[in-house]
Formats: structure tokens, C-alpha cells, sequence
């Protein structure tokens, strides 16, 4: 917080002698265009209509049809880095995003929260006299501190934003999304049956926020992150959206990439002789697919266009309005994505990716059997890696990789007022999503500060690209000639033209059958002249060992320079020596009826473990009891405690994959009662469980498979009172709210913690 500035007037003995004066109002340069900074999820560089895909985005391409478009933009491969390198400037191990914050480890460059010294471009810009908001994704805060009894310093409100609405982590449900509102957790002002979906909502929010905005100010500019869900799984959209692609993929990933790579040359957003890079041999050709995987793997990827499609319409709607109120003339407009196209789904796809967290995915006999669910509330989706590598066309590799598949995306850059003298053009110069900072304060016209709130600012590595905006800037020389990557020890280096890369395997889920315990010493460096060869198809590194040793040695120093080090793929030992808690270990949980969600990884961990709980209610006289008492996940996996017409029951849902059940055959009357669920772990998987009223057990059975590592992937918790949605069982509509009164909750744990860190690994990647 900055302090009072020095009074400016005169005090007196009293008002005679004495001259009043106001501290100034911070002031943004005459003319100072509005920002919109729009981050797309998992969207690779070929899947906007105007980088060369056939899927609809008429509003994404009207603003590179009036802008500019960057064929030649990077990002770090993962979400939260990108988006610290976004908003600072600063590479993203300096800001302590090596990696996502769900993966922080106890080094500087890894700790998963970026420092106050890298300033993040809303403390500028309301510095210098924005209105600045949030809107959707934020995922730059700790998981640690994502719940109603964290610090709030790494939220939004925390860093510059005036307003937000969105939500924490990776993803969330797109039809009933884990929302935050502020500085606190809100549920979605629609239900699905009324048509809620988050994309609309964010976009409905983001027109609230700048209508509110000019109600009472006419003048002031303002600053929109504006970070949709999409599309990032699960691929969720309105039914209707999706029909609309119906067959429209039907001749597989290897037909839909040869057009889409001879679509990109027309449009000139890759060079004339760039080489469409090979099928690498673990996506399976397409035509060697049996009918079903072919149906279950074109139905996926329906899902994923229809929802990027109607994404797109709810960003046209933003944008009209911005027309509408005559805002648009004056607004600079930055589209990207974080990151290449995601290949988290595996081979043959995922309807639920928390069952790949449980080591339980579904098969392929199983996914077909539920065609009609993909993509709807019930379904968790992700498409199969073959629709990935289509997604990069015409690159290699992917997300989380730091070969181009990983880290090449799109880029565009709207302002009417200013560039309709480049309107349409494509540039090629290398750029970093560090360049957009400084792109945006030169754009404005403000400085970097040397200090905000008197920390005082390190430097930007980010170099500005507003002269590529300029009409000939397709001519212009090249500034951002060094660059640096690395993400889970794959590292890469671009120097002048050239690229040097080097894979690294994470771990056993996927990819070449790399030892991932190798020394790194042992990685086989690729090079690649992409200033001719932007596919990288051309390994020169047996031809040029000489080069390849330069690009090496200046990789060595920019990761020093920027926090790198030390290399470290070890992310099972993250998992197993997690930063400390302050939180005292305790066997017991109370919860309180109607409070905000409680995040799984900070509610009880009852996974696979004994434990037991213990409501007591009162239920009116002449009343029925019924609704929740405890519940944890949705219709996606968890389980839920509650009354349902009177009886107590509890279903335990594994993983949407099956429910175990347990009902009382008879109503519990009006008055004072004690409702107990108890389990009692066995040997193997499951356990006994039991339902117990006023002492007297009414029920008890198996339940033969626990959920062992995760109960649901969309970060719905632990509430009481009700259920957040969809809900974990059947007969009943989230949120199913206790009728009667709760006077307590309590959950007791007895056995220890059952840990799997491979499927915690697992659950912690498909999730960015």
C-alpha cells in the first residue's frame, strides 16, 4: 500500500490562513487506449479459423481479418507460467512459475508465486489511472491458498485488479463451475436446466464489469483480462453447439491435418517450403482405427470445436459491445493462447480424466456405450492425442513440450484506430509472451516503473513488439533474437534464426519410452535453422555439433540468469515432499451448513481411509427431512451424505464410473436426531460401510472400490448443506438443500493416508 503523499497546501491556525489541497488523482496519458488482454486455454496453433482450421471462430478472425496476426509467437508450453509471463514481463522461472503452482518445490524458480518485485501489468496500469478487471481463469495463486481461509495477496484483488470474477486452478466445470467472486466462492448464477454456461457467463460479467464502469465514468480507460475455460477440458458446450460438427471430423486426424497445413500456406501464417512434421509413432494412423474408436474419436473432437466455436460467439458478443458503445475504435485487443494443444487426453481420449488420476480410465467399449453424454455435464471429456498433434499442425509434439507443438501459438493484435493500415498482415518475426508488457506499456504510453508501492521492480526481459504493428512491419529486423525454454527438464534455446531442443521425459504416462531418470547430461540435442525450417523436420545437429555446442552453452547461461536451476523432473518427490503446511495435523472436521465450498486438498481426506460421520439434526414437527448433510465432488466422482425423502443414505460415486449405495428403509421423523456414516477400510480396495440412526444401524453393505486418488477433476469440495452440482448420486438435483437445521458436522479420520504419488502426478497433469 502506498503512503500519503506529502501535503501540498498550507495549514493555519485555522481555515483563514490555511489553504486546502488534494492529493493528485493518478492520470493516464491523453488518448490512452482501453486493453484487452484475451488468454484462450489449450488452443493449438491451427485450430483458429484464421491460422488455418475449418473450426467456425468468425469473431476471433474479424480481429485478424482488422489487425495483425504473429505466426510466430511463443509461450513457456503450460498455463500458469505463460500467464506470469504475460502479466510481468519477467521469464517465467523468475517469477517462480517453472512450472504450474501446483508443482512448487522449495527453489526460488520453482516456488509458484510470482514475487512483488515483477510487477504485473494491472499495478501499472491502475497505477497510472485504469479501471482494471478480471474475468475467468486466474491459476496464479498456490493451491494452498485457493480456499475461503487463505491470504488473498497472490488473488487478483490482491494484484492490481479492481474486480474478478472466474476461477482458481486448471479447469473447472464448464455447466457448474467452482466460482469466485472477488474475494470470495459464489455458485453460478444459473443452473444447467436454464441454460448456463461458463463461457457465456464470463462474458456476460465482462460486459456487467465495463457497463458499470461507464455509468460512472465516461472516460476512464480500462484494463480486461479476459481468460476463457476453452479450451481446456473437459470439452463441455451446449448440445446444440456440438451437432452442429456431426460428422465433420469423420475422415480422421490425418486427412483434417493434411488440409488444415495446405490451408496455413494459402494464408501465409507458415512460410512457403515449411514441411508438415511427421505423425510421431505412437498416434495411430487413422485409417488403421476399428469403426468404433474412429466414432468415439470423431465424437470427441466434435465436442471440442463446438465448444471452441461457441466460446468464440460469447468473445463476438464481448466485442460487440465494445462496437456498441463506441469503445472498440480505441481498444487494443491481444488474443493468445497459453500453450499448444493438450495431448492429457491419451490415446484414445478420456470421458473422465479423473479416472486416469485413479488409474481406472475408461475403455473404449465403455466411452462408445456413453457417446450421447460426451461433452454434456456428465462427462469429464478430452480428446485423443491424434487430434493433438492435428491441433499443432503443422508442428511437433505438444503441450508441455518445448519442441514448436508445445510452445508455438497463436497471437493476435487488434486496434482499429491504429492499425487499419496493417489490417490482415502476418508477421514472422520470433516473439515471447514476455513481449506483450512491454508491448501494451508502449502501446499506452507509460514507462515500467522502478517501483510500485515502493517495492522497488526488476528489470523486464520482455521486448516490446509495436513496431511490428506498423505497416512495414513485416520487413522489419527482428529484436527478440535470444530466447530460452525449459518445462519438466526439456529445455530449448532460439538464438538468432536457430533452435536447439532437447526432450526429457516426465515420467511413465506417456511419450517415447525415455528413461526419465537419466541423467540430463545424456539428452540428445536436435537443431533446427527455423528461420528456414519453422516444422522442425531438419535435424543439423550431427552436421553442425559445433553450433549445437554454442546454442548449449548459452542455454547454460540464460537458465542461470533466469532461475532455471537447478534441472528437476522429479515431480513424484514434489508430491511426496510438499511444501510445508502450517496447518496442524488433526483426526477431526467440523463443517458448517451453507459455508463456501472447502477445496478438496484442503478438506478431510477420507480417500480410501476409515472414517466416519456424525450430523445431528432437527427437523421440524409435521416435516419430512430432507437434502444434504455432507457431500464432496459431482456427478464426475465423490460422495454425498443426505436424506432423500425422509430415509438417510449415502452413495459413494467412483469416478462416474459406478455408485455404491446405502439407504434406511424408513423416514426419520420430526425432532432431534444423530445420523452416522461410518467406513471401515479393508485389506484391499473397499471397505464396510454403514448407516446408523440414533444409535440403531439401518443399513450397511460394501463398497468394494474406494476412490483412492482424487475424487473429481473440476474442483468442486467439501460443502454441507447442500451439493454444488452435478449431483453425486441419483433421485435428487443439486444443490438439494437440508431442509431441516443442522446443528453439527463433524468427520472423523481413523486410518492413515493411502497415497498413490504416480496417480497424484497424473491427476496434477491433466489438470493444467
Amino acid at each position: 500500500m502506498a503512503k500519503a503523499p506529502e501535503f501540498g497546501g498550507r495549514i493555519g491556525r485555522d481555515w483563514r490562513d490555511s489553504e486546502p489541497w488534494w492529493p493528485p488523482e493518478p492520470t493516464p496519458p491523453e488518448g490512452a487506449p482501453n486493453v484487452v488482454l484475451m488468454v484462450l486455454d489449450d488452443v493449438g496453433f491451427a485450430q483458429l479459423g484464421c491460422y488455418g482450421s475449418d473450426i467456425a471462430t468468425p469473431a476471433i478472425d474479424r480481429l485478424a481479418t482488422g489487425g495483425i496476426r504473429l505466426a510466430n509467437f511463443r509461450t513457456t508450453a503450460l498455463c500458469s507460467p505463460t500467464r506470469a509471463c504475460l502479466l510481468t514481463g519477467r521469464n517465467h522461472h523468475r517469477s517462480g512459475m517453472g512450472r504450474v503452482a501446483d508443482l512448487a518445490s522449495g527453489f526460488p524458480g520453482y516456488w509458484g508465486k510470482p514475487p512483488r518485485e515483477n510487477g504485473y501489468l494491472s499495478e501499472i496500469l491502475r497505477a497510472n489511472g485504469y479501471a482494471t478487471y478480471a474475468v475467468g481463469k486466474w491459476h496464479l495463486s498456490p493451491e494452498d491458498e485457493t480456499h475461503m481461509a487463505a491470504s488473498r495477496a497472490t488473488w487478483p484483488l490482491g494484484r492490481g485488479f479492481d474486480r474478478w470474477y472466474g476461477f482458481h486452478g486448471g479447469e473447472t466445470h464448464q455447466f457448474v463451475p467452482a466460482l469466485f467472486h472477488d474475494n470470495h466462492s459464489v455458485r453460478p448464477a444459473r443452473s444447467i436446466e436454464d441454460g448456463y454456461h461458463l463461457s457465456a457467463d464470463l462474458a456476460d460479467r465482462a460486459i456487467e464489469f465495463l457497463g458499470d464502469l461507464r455509468a460512472v465514468d465516461a472516460d476512464q480507460p480500462f484494463f480486461l483480462y479476459f481468460c476463457t475455460g476453452a479450451c481446456h477440458s473437459p470439452h463441455q458446450a451446449p448440445r446444440d453447439w456440438i451437432d452442429r460438427y456431426r460428422g465433420h471430423f469423420d475422415d480422421g486426424w490425418d486427412a483434417w491435418r493434411e488440409r488444415t497445413y495446405a490451408r496455413q500456406l494459402d494464408l501465409g501464417v507458415i512460410p512457403a517450403g515449411t514441411g508438415l512434421s511427421a505423425r510421431p509413432p505412437w498416434v495411430p494412423e487413422w485409417d488403421t482405427l476399428g469403426e468404433t474408436q474412429r466414432t468415439v474419436a470423431s465424437r470427441f473432437m466434435e465436442c471440442f470445436a463446438g465448444f471452441l466455436s461457441y466460446t468464440d460467439a460469447q468473445i463476438g458478443r464481448l466485442v460487440d459491445f465494445l462496437e456498441e458503445t463506441g469503445e472498440l475504435d480505441n481498444t487494443v485487443i491481444i488474443l493468445v493462447s497459453d500453450n499448444g494443444a493438450s495431448a492429457e487426453g491419451g490415446p484414445e481420449g478420456s470421458i473422465n480424466d479423473i479416472r486416469m488420476t485413479n488409474l481406472d480410465p475408461a475403455n473404449l467399449a465403455e466411452m462408445h456405450a456413453r457417446l450421447d453424454d460426451i461433452g454434456g455435464p456428465l462427462t469429464h471429456n478430452n480428446y485423443p492425442w491424434g487430434w493433438t498433434m492435428a491441433g499443432n499442425t503443422p508442428f511437433k509434439r505438444w503441450k508441455r513440450e518445448v519442441h514448436q507443438g508445445g510452445v508455438a501459438d497463436p497471437c493476435i493484435i487488434s486496434w482499429p484506430a491504429k492499425l487499419s493500415g496493417s489490417a490482415g498482415g502476418i508477421r514472422h518475426q520470433f516473439v515471447h509472451a514476455i513481449d506483450v508488457l512491454p508491448t501494451v506499456l508502449e502501446l499506452v504510453g507509460v514507462e515500467s516503473p522502478p517501483d510500485i508501492d515502493y517495492v522497488p521492480q526488476t528489470a523486464v526481459d520482455g521486448i516490446g513488439f509495436g513496431y511490428l504493428l506498423k505497416a512495414d512491419g513485416a520487413s522489419a529486423a527482428e529484436r527478440h533474437v535470444t530466447q530460452h525454454f525449459e518445462m519438466f527438464g526439456s529445455r530449448a534455446i532460439y538464438h538468432q534464426g536457430w533452435k536447439a531442443v532437447t526432450f526429457h521425459a516426465v515420467g511413465p504416462l506417456y511419450g517415447d519410452g525415455l528413461d526419465p531418470n537419466a541423467p540430463f547430461d545424456e539428452d540428445v540435442w536436435e537443431l533446427y535453422h527455423v528461420a528456414e525450417d519453422l516444422s522442425e523436420t531438419r535435424d543439423l545437429a550431427t552436421e553442425q555439433p559445433d553450433r549445437v555446442a554454442d546454442m548449449v552453452a548459452i542455454w547454460w547461461q540464460e537458465a542461470e540468469r533466469n532461475q532455471v536451476l537447478p534441472l528437476d523432473n522429479r515431480v513424484l518427490w514434489t508430491l511426496v515432499h510438499p511444501k510445508p503446511d502450517r496447518r496442524r495435523e488433526r483426526t477431526s472436521f467440523r463443517y458448517f451448513p451453507g459455508g463456501a465450498q472447502v477445496p478438496e486438498p484442503v478438506a478431510v481426506n477420507v480417500r480410501n481411509r476409515s472414517h466416519a460421520m456424525a450430523v445431528e439434526v432437527d427437523i421440524a414437527e409435521g416435516t419430512v427431512g430432507s437434502g444434504v448433510l455432507l457431500a464432496l465432488g459431482s456427478a464426475l466422482g465423490g460422495w454425498s451424505f443426505h436424506l432423500l425423502d425422509g430415509r438417510p443414505r449415502y452413495v459413494h460415486n467412483l469416478y462416474g464410473k459406478e455408485r455404491y449405495m446405502l439407504e434406511a428403509p424408513d423416514i426419520v421423523g420430526s425432532g432431534t436426531h444423530s445420523l452416522r456414516f461410518t467406513f471401515e477400510k479393508d485389506e484391499g480396495l473397499g471397505g464396510a460401510a454403514t448407516l446408523v440412526v440414533d444409535g440403531e444401524v439401518v443399513a450397511e453393505g460394501p463398497i468394494d472400490r474406494f476412490t483412492p486418488s482424487g475424487f473429481n477433476g473440476v474442483g468442486v469440495g467439501l460443502t454441507c448443506g447442500y451439493e454444488w452440482g452435478p449431483s453425486v448420486g441419483d433421485g435428487y438435483r443439486a444443490p438439494f438443500p437440508f431442509t431441516g437445521v443442522i446443528t453439527s458436522a463433524v468427520v472423523e479420520v481413523t486410518g492413515p493416508v493411502v497415497r498413490d504419488p504416480l496417480a497424484e502426478l497424473a491427476a496434477i497433469l491433466s489438470e493444467q
